[in-house]
């Protein structure tokens, strides 16, 4: 079934359109147009991201970080190589899922890191990613409320993981 649900949704598209007497075409390239603009216009927003996220991994900041507050974190169950998971997904998704990957060939996917690990990244979202993208492109420029609502949101999931993750084992 999932094979013909995509041309089927085209098809249903363009028989509405004929039966309506709408010039399909036209108004589909004029949709492509709008997306292009939206596209320039995020492009700026997610080049300024990349560039963060690639300077923040690479200076070791994350891992200087982790190291630093580790004694807290590692009373609260969570091991010094999940840390920068936490630090770093708000920022970028495809960054901490590199991360994952590494955490389960060092420690195996059926391991503590691993599954808490697994478990931060599925239920948090990339909220400064989120922000910067999409409030860019919108042209929204308080963001305040919404980031603090977001990073709160993620907190709650690191924490409400690890408890999980522990309850579970």
């Amino acid at each position: 079934m999932a094979v013909w649900l995509v041309p089927a949704i085209v098809a249903a598209v363009i028989a509405i359109g004929l039966y309506k007497k709408v010039n399909v075409y036209e108004t589909l390239t004029d949709g492509a147009k709008e997306g292009m603009h939206t596209w320039v216009s995020i492009v700026p927003h997610l080049v300024m991201m990349m560039a963060a996220v690639a300077v923040f991994r690479s200076s070791g900041a994350a891992q200087w970080i982790a190291g630093w507050i580790s004694p807290f974190t590692s009373m609260l169950g969570i091991p010094p190589d999940v840390v920068p998971i936490a630090m770093i997904r708000p920022i970028s998704g495809s960054a901490t899922l590199a991360m994952l990957d590494q955490i389960m060939q060092e420690h195996g996917p059926d391991s503590y890191p691993a599954k808490l690990a697994a478990v931060m990244q599925g239920s948090t979202d990339t909220t400064l990613y989120v922000l910067a993208i999409y409030f860019g492109a919108a042209g929204i420029k308080k963001t305040g409320d919404a980031l603090k609502i977001g990073l709160l949101a993620d907190g709650a999931a690191f924490l409400f993981s690890v408890l999980a993750v522990t309850w579970l084992l």
